[in-house]
């Protein structure tokens, strides 16, 4: 630096500073931190992860005021490494000159490739329909970039395809991917398919002098996969050779340039949409692997019923730094592009990392629409970027921002809302998702332009019960939630309990789900295969509890813990720092806790020593361990006593409760501490646990109470109604009885809004439909008598024909639309002749929340015969007995009746007004979504 310049000069020590801040910083409880040297070891030693070293780069940068190449994210093994960086940077620290030029569009495409079943067909539909369209923008983040054509991409894979068939691969067989961002990746990816090959998407090696580690962290994947081929960097090839020693299949190690000049012609290979056309393994499962088992069928079913919910069409513009090897950036990003023929901009996800302003420029340049990425991503840009980078920015374009693929949280979604807002982000941009490999990729999207729904819940009654109930204004203790959208259109989900019966609103529950675009099951290993499926139903793995129709993400039943967007399996980990001397083997917990700081998860390690190995050392090694088994060190090792980490009867390790007990102590648990502390922690983490099965045990006994007192009722009121002479004593009894069944059920029951209904007038009275439950609460709740309107099938039933005839039921034939129209008729004639009529417009339930759309007969009767409707709304009937489940729940239910309603005329136009108007006012009281917007999507 010159005498001249605002900043240090660059020294030994002041980067040691540096280095020693952020690594105090990121491990605050430790004890024996040593000396920061020159040589120490950035993972090894310091426990710098990718996310640190971005903190690092940026506080270094600021501090000697220049711009160090991106590479050093990578290439820096030491504080030597940054400091010969730093001596050699030239770049001088300054807001980086984006030019403002806009991205132009191509022409509109009016259609998609809907009938095709497979992506062979999803790519030739496209090179037909206009093979010089631009597809894919690789942005060099620097102003640099390289367009690829549909043309191009057909071309470039048909070459590695024919590579792959000249050295004798084999349609059905499995290739690897193990590239960076570039066109390479994509040829290779389409080329494999091309070949009638299976694609197996890796992740790269984070750093060149790691190629061997991390190559070594991949055999399981690549063995259990029966990979053939693996396509790799020049720099990789080497290493990846000596694999085949370890991986009996594996015969074909190239790279794409090697691979595209064969000369070999290539022979079109059939593809059928039940073909694999993807295994997508889990980032982090090396030692156990689990990849999803992803069809063509799959594919294209979540990316057509995504495309539908965002309402995407070829004038959007994706913006993606996500790596390829994710779900999130290979089928959202890529694929969704491939299939609507929005241009794909895509960079580096290390040019993310070192310059996140990189990202939000490229929406700038390229007039993004859709963009988006993990909660880290978000945070990153909100604690790395200061405003003399943002000059000039330009979000306004950007329509659609999610978030997903890790826990979103509903500080930092706020926080980017506003800062970013003076930049001309639409405050209705911001979306958190849901979704998750075994989905495909997508789950439950927010409709766009909702903009964030956040719950504000009360934190211990959550912690105590599991029901996320509303927090009071002005409440401390409160707990933020974000809505992360419905299920797809043709996909459902349903949250259950311990016992496996459906949960009630607001209620947690763990979160299974099915659709088209579920994998069948992880490939060749049935194990884990059995576990997944529930019956026909997949387990997420995850908590949730469901709100109007919403999912609210509320926390893992699987041990699987998500760093940075990146999933981690803690097994591995586990068995490698157990093969530690001072280690004791099967005494390690290795588990995920929120940090507050970056807003994303931190890998913990917590591991019982033998008392005979310094701490210093023991560190050094785990982070080593986790080096080798992760490719990053793990955040905080608690080095604990004896019998300290927490476990089954049977020996298993509880990593929740170990992750409690590491909550509550804090870093006072890295030393050791008397057996009464140890005790008193311990029962802080089992307590929980207690609570929940006590939960379930009162749930199954109240399940069990509600029954008995149900046929202790209702052969009673059955045999005493058959034989009454008229409805409306038959009406009065079992008003009499159904009122006493909810009290000695216990049931909240509230009716609001009976001055609303006519005394002596005639009327129709229309009810939403949720549960079984909703005839018993409308005798109960209406204290006049009216008849029902019931489908006709039920005149085939000894016991329902004898009781709803009873009660002066009319019948109608939904099967048969000639009687139909007959009994409706007949329905028109009774209202006229001065009978009150009861309807249910719906005319079914189900299980997924949702106002299904009305049908026309009970509003034609009323405006034919000139009388009012008078709309009733019953709330929480699905959550105490849901439809497919006869598991009944204690919750509150109440009645509302609205002001009637008079229809405007009597000819049809007047009954659809009618209609309209009546759904709209049951809508806005049912606190349940409108199903007929999930109708518009279907059609």
């Amino acid at each position: 630096m010159n005498e001249d310049s605002p900043y240090p000069a660059v020294t030994d020590e002041a980067v040691l500073q540096i280095v020693h801040e952020v690594s105090t910083e990121l491990h605050p409880g430790r004890k024996d931190m040593g000396p920061v040297t020159p040589d120490s070891a950035l993972a090894e030693d310091l426990g710098l992860d990718s996310l640190a070293r971005v903190e690092l780069l940026t506080r270094i940068e600021r501090a000697f005021g220049v711009r160090l190449p991106e590479q050093i994210l990578n290439t820096a093994e030491s504080p030597r490494d940054l400091l010969r960086a730093l001596l050699a940077a030239r770049t001088p620290l300054r807001a980086e000159a984006f030019l403002a030029a806009r991205f132009a569009a191509p022409e509109r495409v009016s259609q998609a490739p809907d009938t095709a079943t497979t992506l062979h067909e999803v790519l030739d539909w496209h090179v037909r329909a206009h093979p010089e369209r631009e597809h894919i923008i690789v942005d060099g983040g620097d102003g640099g970039e390289a367009r690829l054509r549909y043309i191009d991409l057909q071309q470039g894979a048909a070459s590695v395809a024919a590579g792959l068939l000249g050295r004798g691969f084999q349609p059905g067989q499995a290739a690897a991917i193990m590239l960076p961002t570039g066109h390479e990746y994509f040829f290779s990816f389409v080329g494999i398919l091309l070949a009638g090959g299976i694609p197996v998407p890796i992740y790269p090696p984070a750093r060149a002098t790691q190629i061997e580690e991390h190559l070594r962290r991949h055999v399981g994947i690549l063995s259990n996969a029966l990979v053939t081929a693996l396509i790799t960097v020049p720099q990789a090839k080497a290493l990846a050779t000596l694999l085949k020693s370890q991986v009996p299949s594996l015969r074909i190690v190239c790279t794409v340039k090697e691979l595209s000049s064969c000369t070999v012609s290539l022979e079109r290979i059939t593809a059928h949409a039940d073909d694999i056309a993807l295994l997508q393994y889990t980032s982090g499962s090396t030692g156990h692997p689990k990849g999803a088992v992803l069809t063509h069928a799959n594919l294209l079913a979540n990316l057509r019923a995504m495309g539908r919910v965002l309402g995407v069409s070829s004038e959007d513009v994706f913006v993606s730094w996500l790596p390829l090897y994710h779900d999130m950036g290979l089928i959202g990003a890529w694929l969704g592009s491939l299939y609507y023929a929005f241009p794909l901009v895509v960079m580096s996800p290390l040019t993310f990392l070192a310059r996140p302003e990189r990202w939000l420029w490229a929406v700038h340049r390229y007039r993004g629409t859709l963009s988006g990425g993990p909660n880290f991503g978000y945070e990153l840009c909100l604690r790395k970027l200061d405003e003399a980078a943002l000059d000039g920015l330009d979000l306004s374009s950007w329509r659609f921002a999610f978030n997903g693929a890790e826990p979103v949280s509903a500080t930092t979604m706020l926080e980017f809302q506003q800062r970013f807002a003076r930049y001309g982000l639409r405050p209705d941009a911001l979306a958190p998702v849901y979704g998750l490999a075994e989905a495909s990729l997508g789950l439950a999207f927010p409709p766009p332009g909702r903009g964030l729904m956040i719950d504000r819940i009360d934190r211990q009654a959550f912690s105590r019960s599991g029901r996320a109930l509303p927090a009071a204004s002005g409440a401390s203790d409160v707990l933020l939630v974000v809505a992360c959208g419905r299920p797809l259109p043709d996909h459902e989900v349903r949250l259950v309990d311990a016992t496996g019966c459906e949960v009630a609103e607001r209620q947690e529950g763990r979160l299974l789900f099915k659709g088209p675009s579920a994998t069948c099951g992880y490939f060749r290993n049935p194990k884990e295969t059995r576990r997944l499926f529930d019956g026909e139903w997949l387990d997420s793995g995850d908590y949730a509890y469901m709100a109007k129709g919403d999912v609210y993400i509320t926390g893992r039943a699987k041990d699987v813990i998500i760093r940075g967007g990146r999933q981690v399996f803690p097994y591995d980990l586990e068995e490698a720092v157990g093969a530690i001397p001072g280690v004791r083997k099967g005494c390690v917990a290795v588990f995920g806790s929120p940090d507050p700081r970056t807003r994303t998860e931190r890998v913990v390690v917590m591991a019982e020593t033998r008392g005979t190995t310094p701490e210093a050392q023991l560190r050094r090694q785990i982070n080593t361990a986790a080096v080798d088994v992760l490719g990053a060190p793990p955040d905080d090792v608690v080095l604990v006593p004896p019998h300290t980490v927490l476990k089954t009867s049977s020996g298993k390790i509880r990593r929740a409760a170990s992750r409690e007990l590491y909550e509550k102590g804090g870093a006072t648990a890295t030393q050791p501490a008397p057996w009464r502390q140890i005790a008193r922690f311990a029962w802080q983490a089992v307590l929980p646990q207690l609570r929940r099965a006590g939960r379930v045990g009162a749930e199954v006994a109240y399940a069990g109470y509600a029954w008995l007192l149900f046929w202790m009722l209702a052969p009673i009121t059955w045999a005493l109604a058959g034989v009454l002479p008229k409805p409306s004593w038959s009406w009065a009894l079992s008003r009499l009885t159904a009122r006493l069944f909810i009290r000695l059920s216990g049931l909240p029951f509230t009716v609001e809004g009976l001055a609303n209904l006519p005394r002596e007038e005639t009327c129709v009275v229309v009810a939403n439909h949720a549960s079984y439950l909703d005839g018993i609460i409308l005798v109960a709740a209406l204290p006049r008598h009216f008849s029902f309107v019931a489908k006709r099938s039920l005149l085939e039933q000894f016991i329902p024909r004898v009781y709803l005839q009873s009660l002066g039921t009319v019948f109608v034939d939904r099967d048969n639309s000639q009687r139909g129209v007959e009994d409706v008729a007949r329905a028109t004639r009774a209202v006229c002749a001065g009978s009150a009529m009861l309807f249910f417009p719906e005319g079914t339930f189900r299980r997924v929340p949702g106002l299904l759309p009305f049908q026309a007969g009970a509003f034609s009767a009323a405006a034919q015969a000139g009388v009012a409707v008078v709309p009733v709304t019953i709330r929480g009937t699905r959550s105490v007995l849901r439809d497919g489940q006869w598991f009944p729940r204690r919750g509150p239910i109440s009645v509302m009746v609205s002001t009637p309603i008079r229809p405007d005329g009597d000819d049809w136009s007047a009954s659809i007004r009618l209609r309209d108007a009546v759904r709209t006012e049951i809508l806005t009281r049912c606190g349940e979504p409108d199903a007929n917007d999930e109708n518009l999507l279907h059609s």
